[in-house]
């Protein structure tokens, strides 16, 4: 099954998109409603972990997906399927938000691992745009250290992102 073909399948059914994005600030909101004050605690601090990696992993996946769409294949932003490119980036933002009113991200398990995660893959994402859109020409006009420069930031943050992550 190719990623296209993912995306068909979600397209056609979706029933199972919109309850997986329901559910996840509904879960968030009852959470903070039930456990309120005690998000920082042994039970809920396991549940946000598991609510922010469900709503985190297909946001950041989705605008990666956007970032490629848009800049490398020049695909229109009228032609976004709301379902794969849309929707997970807003339930997270907002599944996020909810989490965020109960209890602060420092306690939440692993947060520190997602946001290493996204530093990475951004570094990644700017020196693969860099160097699709750098030509021959465009070097000799821009100087050289300046080039240098620009990899060096890049890669101390990627490198940043990887001590985050692990």
């Amino acid at each position: 099954m190719t990623l296209q073909e993912f995306f068909d399948v979600c397209s056609q059914n979706p029933e199972i998109i919109g309850f997986f994005f329901v559910a996840l600030p509904l879960t968030a909101f009852l959470a903070s409603i039930f456990g309120k004050g005690e998000g920082h605690l042994s039970p809920w601090k396991y549940l946000y972990t598991v609510l922010v990696y469900l709503a985190t992993i297909p946001g950041i996946f989705a605008v990666i997906l956007n970032v490629y769409l848009f800049l490398f294949e020049k695909q229109p932003i009228m032609q976004s399927n709301i379902f794969t490119q849309i929707l997970p980036i807003f339930i997270m933002i907002l599944t996020l938000w909810l989490i965020k009113r109960n209890v602060p991200f420092e306690y939440i398990p692993g947060f520190d691992k997602i946001s290493g995660l996204v530093m990475i893959t951004f570094a990644i994402l700017a020196v693969m745009w860099l160097l699709d859109r750098m030509h021959i020409f465009a070097i000799t006009f821009l100087p050289f250290h300046y080039v240098i420069i620009l990899l060096i930031v890049l890669f101390v943050l990627a490198r940043i992102g990887m001590k985050r992550m692990f």
